[in-house]
């Protein structure tokens, strides 16, 4: 099949940088910006000294936490995010195209320049305290990874995670990072009031594909373990086989599924690759950089997948693709839930605990 939308052309990588496991080779400029930065030769044969790129963290205090979403395709109606960017560095990231709210590119400023939120548990507590506020289940780790090793020295979503617990406030949480397991006591304690769902991402189990296609993510045999000591803590863990990559991963779903239900998986979910504005481009040179004799097969794969693009944005569509090749994935994905437990549903979040701890200073009951 032919794409029927010409993928752009991406500027070339800065020849002063040396990238050190990174998802991205270069920076387009984002969307919404009016002028673009292109590299090129000056004609002066003079070599230059390469500067490793490194990570940037910048600080964020905002005055809400608490996004609201009327998408129908999602099953949560708000979520918060600790961290903007990701420095997992996945290739396919969908949420590489937030950058470009901040005037930042979804290539290599999407996983070297992260904004973190230190606060974000204080404002979330005074979110939570407001008289007008009506508990429904948070969801976390919907955009970027809360568990993005920045996690590991800056602990906001341990904070968060506590603010949640505080407040018997319901979690729906999905990550791929191993800091997770650092958590595990208040992750069991909420488990444990019918107040937690975790989702762990696993799209292949290949660790050589994994670590060229999600370079600073934990190696697909640590998500196993994940799942297992999540469920070993009495957590209810959801296996996400997402993205699957028609052409790239998708003959491991069986494989995916199974090895998730050995480790203690309750239930699974599956969405087929999707690559919007920028990631379609980004995504596409990945390819030809790491896997240039598949890449074509992947990106036709794909494209069979939407109606001939490499995205479509339409509700009801974009989380599940379309034609005959969809239909034989979610066909297999069906058939192997059944067979293996899988087709379950979560346990219900529990939205009748919700109680505001007292405050410090608060007259206390008697009763």
């Amino acid at each position: 099949m032919e794409l029927s939308l010409p993928l752009p052309d991406l500027p070339a990588p800065n020849p002063s940088l040396r990238l050190r496991a990174r998802g991205s080779a270069t920076a387009p400029a984002g969307r919404f910006e009016p002028y673009a930065r292109v590299w090129d030769h000056d004609g002066w044969d003079i070599a230059e000294d390469e500067k490793l790129l490194r990570t940037e963290v910048s600080i964020e205090r905002p005055r809400s936490v608490i996004t609201r979403n009327q998408s129908p395709d999602v099953p949560f109606e708000r979520s918060l995010n600790p961290y903007r960017g990701c420095e997992h560095g996945c290739a396919y990231c969908f949420a590489r195209p937030s950058h470009g709210y901040l005037g930042l590119s979804a290539g290599l400023d999407f996983e070297t320049r992260i904004v973190a939120r230190p606060d974000a548990a204080e404002v979330l507590e005074r979110e939570l305290r407001r008289k007008a506020y009506t508990v429904a289940p948070l969801a976390i780790g919907t955009n970027t990874d809360p568990y993005q090793p920045l996690e590991a020295r800056m602990g906001i979503m341990r904070r968060v995670l506590q603010v949640l617990s505080d407040f018997n406030h319901p979690l729906m949480l999905t990550t791929r990072g191993a800091t997770v397991l650092r958590d595990l006591d208040l992750l069991s304690d909420m488990a444990g009031r019918g107040l937690l769902q975790v989702g762990i991402s696993l799209t292949t189990l290949d660790a050589t594909l994994a670590r060229k296609m999600e370079p600073r993510a934990p190696a697909p045999q640590t998500r196993i373990r994940m799942i297992r000591d999540l469920a070993r803590a009495g957590i209810p863990v959801r296996v996400m086989a997402a993205p699957m990559i028609p052409g790239l991963t998708d003959h491991e779903l069986e494989a995916i599924l199974t090895e998730a239900r050995r480790a203690g998986a309750r239930a699974a979910a599956i969405i087929p690759l999707r690559m919007p504005n920028e990631v379609a481009a980004l995504f596409a040179d990945w390819l030809r950089r790491e896997l240039p004799g598949r890449a074509d097969k992947v990106l036709k794969a794909v494209a069979a997948m939407r109606g001939g693009q490499l995205n479509d944005p339409r509700f009801g569509s974009r989380m599940q693709g379309e034609g005959v090749e969809a239909d034989l994935l979610h066909r297999r994905f069906e058939v192997s839930c059944r067979r293996l437990g899988l087709d379950r549903r979560m346990p219900e979040l529990d939205c009748r605990r919700f109680s505001p701890p007292p405050a410090a200073g608060d007259q206390l009951s008697l009763f």
